[in-house]
């Protein structure tokens, strides 16, 4: 059972409350009552302690539980037995008749002063405070009923208040809990987002072969619209004989104009060097552009007015030819991908020119047709004969008069009629100038394409006019004819530094090393070199053509560069340049060691055998001047092919270890020597500093010195008078 704390201070003595407990039980009346509330007050407020409360022992008094006597003394009181014994009094309150001949304000007085005593004290002296209210009057038994009241009011209220916190408390809880909850489960949204991997939508790149496939598929229904709606708003007999045709094909060609307009939704372009796959940001992108708006005027389905007005009326197609666009797209991707651009620019150009002849000629047969079939000379005759009635030779008549009006190259019927005159003239303005601008195009591709031989051929006029001007022998001239001759028919007049430079390094890089790089790995020497000496070796490789019997090298000649056969042989012949000992074919290399410069060397830098063309060779040539300027990147590299070239050397006994050593002797004396030059040039340079150094303290002492002699020469007068003047 839980036990409330005690109400009550342990006293020192218990001999010191016997005068108060005999004169409280003397006591009668409110009086004594008061008396006593006072006398107990006094006594108790100096040592904090209950007049009647007896002094205990800190675990047991009397060999008597410390909690048994405190019961048995009335100075223990717990919850229940408080509210039981209010409760009591408040039950026999009611009860009791009003005495006392007191006034209302005294009463009401002495009322609140025991409030106060009792509030004051109660934790102190308990007992005292049950004597009181076991006294005799029933005055002070109403009034003690009164504060009974009023305490079981205020304790009501507390324990209201403390309710009220604490629901607080439970409800700030209860929020915080849920809060809690709420961040948990946002928590694991989120790690279920970040989990969930994004949706991947489908996007069109521009840049892809499915996308130039795609242009093609469109290309289709957009050249049929092109050419045939006009030819079936004016032939109406084509249009009449096979409706279900066009029908199908005008709704498979509305099809695909629909896919297409979500495919360009779809198209991905470049933002900072990155494909958008953003579908807003594509969608929005899409509609700022102004096909977005065409799209739109070609997807009209202005095919329900054929209800009204029948359906053989082409005519009302008309607004899908603002795909034309697409058209125009897929040539000028067609002639970046095809390998030869000048022939399809010249078919395109061709192809502009029918279309254009064909819509003349449709034109002109539809205004035959308003005017009246036969009606002149100008117009298409009659078509009641039976030679002009049918359907290819009114086709083909009207194709036949646009072609002549708008070349201009025949004659044709003179107009009549105003409107005749008036097509004619505008026919003819139409051919001047759009075949103008046709046939100047057509005339720069044709000298585009004969560029290079133009080109070419200046090259070999000036050789031969210089051969002829210097008087080289025939035999001579022959040969450097067959080599330009060969040169072009092999198709290798090209500079690939001039067609390359354009591009950057990057680019020429990889393009070096996917022509040359295999071949400069089958170098021994360079095998096992890093990729980035490669790289810059395959970028200094020049291509170089021999003709038949021209040496590559003879012995004895000074080494400056090495070759790599790409295609065709050589010989190495003895000095006769008859008789061969070894030939050389594709892969094969050499002169490899004397660009190297190896110290040793029995042959040093001469060339040690006769190499010669056999028929027309192809090989790459490296410069030691290149090699050398590579190497100064890769020092390393640079040892570790000089160590290769050496064990060649010495495998095959071409090398000379007492004059290698010799070598590095006077290498090492000329190190040293520079060494000395270089610290003669440092002295020089500091007796220069150093002197220079000594001039200028000389100055400054000079300088400091006539400044002490000026100083000493002023008169007191006139410091006084700077002073003043400093003042004012």
């Amino acid at each position: 059972m839980e036990h409330e704390e005690p109400i009550f201070k342990e006293t020192e003595t218990l001999s010191s409350a016997q005068p108060a407990v005999a004169y409280i039980s003397c006591a009668v009346g409110s009086t004594a009552v008061e008396g006593m509330a006072k006398i107990c007050t006094e006594q108790s407020y100096s040592t904090r302690r209950s007049a009647f409360t007896p002094e205990l022992d800190s675990q047991s008094v009397n060999g008597e539980d410390r909690i048994s006597f405190v019961k048995r003394h009335g100075g223990w009181v717990s919850k229940d037995e408080k509210k039981a014994k209010s409760s009591s009094m408040t039950e026999g309150s009611e009860d009791v008749p009003e005495q006392g001949g007191e006034s209302w304000d005294n009463r009401e007085g002495q009322d609140q002063l025991r409030k106060r005593n009792h509030n004051r004290n109660s934790g102190h002296w308990p007992l005292a405070t049950l004597n009181m209210n076991n006294c005799n009057n029933t005055d002070d038994k109403k009034d003690n009923k009164e504060i009974k009241k009023d305490d079981k009011k205020e304790d009501g209220k507390k324990d209201e208040k403390k309710d009220e916190k604490e629901e607080k408390k439970d409800d700030k809880k209860d929020d915080k809990n849920n809060a809690k909850k709420d961040d948990k489960k946002d928590d694991k949204k989120d790690d279920k987002k970040k989990e969930d991997p994004p949706k991947e939508y489908w996007i069109m790149d521009p840049a892809t072969d499915m996308y130039y496939h795609w242009l093609t598929i469109v290309a289709v229904p957009t050249f049929y619209n092109l050419m045939m709606l006009i030819t079936r708003a004016c032939f109406n007999e084509l249009q009449d004989n096979y409706t279900m045709l066009w029908i199908t094909l005008d709704y498979t060609s509305d099809v695909i104009y629909y896919i297409d307009t979500f495919v360009r939704s779809r198209t991905g372009f470049l933002e900072q060097g990155l494909l958008v796959k953003d579908c807003k940001k594509l969608m929005e992108y899409y509609k700022k552009t102004p096909q977005f708006r065409y799209d739109l005027i070609a997807m009209v389905p202005t095919d329900v007015f054929m209800f009204y007005v029948g359906i053989n009326n082409p005519e009302l197609r008309f607004n899908r030819l603002f795909k034309l666009s697409r058209l125009f797209e897929f040539f000028d991707r067609t002639e970046t991908r095809t390998n030869f651009p000048n022939i399809f620019r010249i078919g395109n150009l061709v192809l502009y020119i029918l279309i254009i002849i064909h819509w003349n000629a449709c034109i002109f047969f539809a205004i035959s047709k308003t005017l009246g079939f036969g009606t002149d000379t100008w117009v298409y005759p009659n078509i009641s004969d039976p030679e002009y009635g049918r359907l290819a030779r009114k086709y083909i008549y009207s194709l036949y008069w646009s072609t002549l009006t708008l070349t201009t190259i025949g004659e044709t019927p003179p107009p009549v009629r105003d409107i005749e005159y008036l097509f004619v003239v505008t026919d003819f303005l139409i051919g001047v100038l759009i075949f103008a601008t046709i046939v100047g195009n057509v005339g720069a591709m044709i000298s585009n394409m004969n560029a290079s031989r133009a080109e070419f051929q200046a090259k070999i006029d000036s050789i031969k006019q210089y051969m002829q001007f210097r008087k080289v022998t025939k035999d001579l001239e022959a040969r450097v004819v067959k080599w330009f001759d060969y040169l072009w028919t092999e198709e290798k007049t090209c500079d690939e530094k001039e067609v390359l430079k354009y591009l950057p390094d990057k680019l020429k890089a990889e393009i070096a090393i996917n022509v040359h790089l295999e071949t400069l790995r089958k170098v021994r020497i360079f095998q096992d070199c890093e990729a980035g000496l490669l790289i810059e070796l395959v970028l200094k490789l020049q291509p170089q053509v021999f003709s038949p019997g021209d040496y590559i090298c003879k012995k004895g000649d000074i080494g400056r560069e090495m070759y790599i056969i790409k295609e065709g042989k050589l010989a190495v012949v003895a000095d006769d340049g008859v008789t061969q000992f070894v030939v050389l074919s594709d892969g094969a290399y050499f002169g490899e060691i004397s660009i190297l410069g190896i110290k040793g060397s029995k042959a040093g830098n001469r060339r040690t055998a006769n190499i010669r063309s056999v028929g027309y060779s192809d090989l790459f040539a490296l410069s030691k001047d290149d090699l050398m300027e590579a190497l100064t990147e890769y020092p390393d590299a640079k040892q570790a092919l000089e160590e290769k070239g050496r064990a060649i050397l010495m495998k095959d006994g071409l090398i000379d270890e007492t004059a290698a050593k010799a070598a590095d002797a006077k290498d090492l004396e000329e190190k040293v020597a520079m060494l000395e030059t270089n610290l003669e040039v440092m002295q020089a340079k500091l007796t220069r500093i150093t002197g220079d150094w000594a001039a200028s303290q000389g100055r400054i002492k000079q300088r400091i010195s006539n400044m002490e002699a000026r100083v000493k020469t002023l008169r007191e007068d006139d410091l006084s008078e700077v002073a003043v003047d400093k003042k004012d």
